[in-house]
């Protein structure tokens, strides 16, 4: 790997995979090559890339990204995922920022007295990846179902103006999110 590679990916401990190492090459190719995303990647990088097996032969690519990158990443993010998912073809490219949650238990050091703060509990970070998950789209609503047999299921209303873009992809969604909050979630077009 070339160290140009590594501006791409930084990640805190560990050396990156080979799917991390390919999909640094693949920014860096984008940003050497394409005139409309050139400027806009050039301070831009990843922490984490996973894979993940969606089912029914799909797969998706989660490209971490640090929070602070974030609003950058989502203004060219339309572009990006669309050359990223022809560079690697059959598999969906979803972009989130790399959140931390802390516990209940969370004790601040003494010269930072107060209370965890709201966006680093575990329910506001799992709602932050939702809007990740869909994004472009904006969620117009969410419902809890609670069945009978206690299993619950977020029903989670879109944006129906892009629903010509975004129907193929709601299985995706749904799976990515079950894979990474363990929770239920169906989409729906408002």
């Amino acid at each position: 790997m070339s160290a140009t590679t590594n501006a791409k990916i930084r990640k805190k401990t560990g050396e990156p995979d080979e799917l991390e190492n390919s999909v640094a090459q693949e920014l860096l190719n984008l940003e050497m090559t394409s005139t409309d995303l050139k400027s806009s990647l050039r301070g831009l990088y990843i922490t984490a890339a996973k894979e993940i097996d969606c089912g029914a032969g799909r797969k998706a690519i989660i490209l971490y990204v640090p929070y602070k990158l974030l609003k950058p990443f989502n203004k060219i993010q339309t572009r990006l995922v669309r050359e990223l998912e022809k560079k690697f073809s059959g598999r969906q490219v979803l972009i989130i920022a790399q959140r931390t949650i802390l516990g209940k238990s969370f004790a601040r050091n003494q010269k930072t007295k107060g209370l965890r703060p709201r966006s680093r509990t575990l329910s506001a970070v799992q709602e932050a990846i939702l809007d990740d998950i869909v994004y472009p789209t904006e969620i117009m609503g969410k419902r809890t179902r609670c069945k009978v047999d206690g299993k619950r299921i977020l029903k989670v209303y879109l944006d129906s103006k892009d629903q010509a873009n975004v129907e193929g992809r709601t299985d995706v969604f749904t799976s990515v999110y079950h894979k990474l909050t363990n929770k239920q979630v169906s989409f729906h077009f408002a």
